[in-house]
């Protein structure tokens, strides 16, 4: 994300001004969603003109899938050598990002513009749900193979339930627990049918 690419007169893109444009747009979409946001505002409020925007993107989809794809550094997948190890770091981590009261705010506007616009519902599920999803697919893939899982178990109808649980809990709080402890409980029903072994035996 971060590539130096020449502009018309030759010279080499401002890094800089190409971050504060992605965060704008990320920024604006969390407060106003895809449909009110528009590339003035953005310039606006990365500090650039709208010129500078428009050297880089085509139009506000382009920048918007662009930012997006931004946040895909933050994937890390982890490898402890146990499914309930692995997920106790990916709950730490989501814990400390979508799980924070802006982190709620900006995904359920962030929800709520996708099921308005499918234009930007299919940006948001290529650019970062899917991948979000693999990562968490790989997961599951490695406790299949150290039967932690049985053989059958449905991957993609586990993380449809997961992720469905997460957006109830973020939206409507149904429970005044923290959403980790939420999280890790529903794991642990879920597991309990497809799995071998509770969550946490042995900590």
């Amino acid at each position: 994300m971060n590539k130096q690419i020449q502009n018309p007169s030759g010279r080499p893109r401002s890094t800089q001004a190409d971050q504060a444009i992605l965060q704008a747009t990320l920024d604006l979409l969390a407060e106003v969603g895809y449909q009110s946001m528009s590339i003035e505002a953005i310039a606006s409020r990365a500090g650039v003109g709208k010129t500078t925007i428009y050297r880089r993107y085509n139009s506000k989809e382009e920048l918007v899938a662009d930012a997006i794809e931004s946040l895909r550094e933050d994937i890390q997948i982890p490898d402890t050598g146990s499914f309930w190890g692995d997920m106790d770091i990916l709950l730490d981590d989501m814990s400390q990002k979508i799980f924070s009261h802006l982190g709620r705010q900006t995904l359920a506007l962030i929800i709520s513009t996708a099921s308005n616009n499918p234009q930007f519902a299919q940006l948001y599920w290529a650019k970062y749900t899917k991948p979000r999803r693999e990562a968490f697919a790989t997961i599951l893939k490695r406790a299949k193979s150290r039967q932690e899982i049985k053989p059958d178990a449905d991957i993609d109808l586990i993380i449809n339930l997961l992720s469905g649980s997460l957006y109830y809990a973020l939206i409507f709080q149904p429970t005044t627990e923290p959403l980790e402890t939420y999280m890790r409980r529903t794991m642990q029903v879920l597991m309990k049918g497809v799995g071998s072994g509770e969550w946490g035996v042995g900590r």
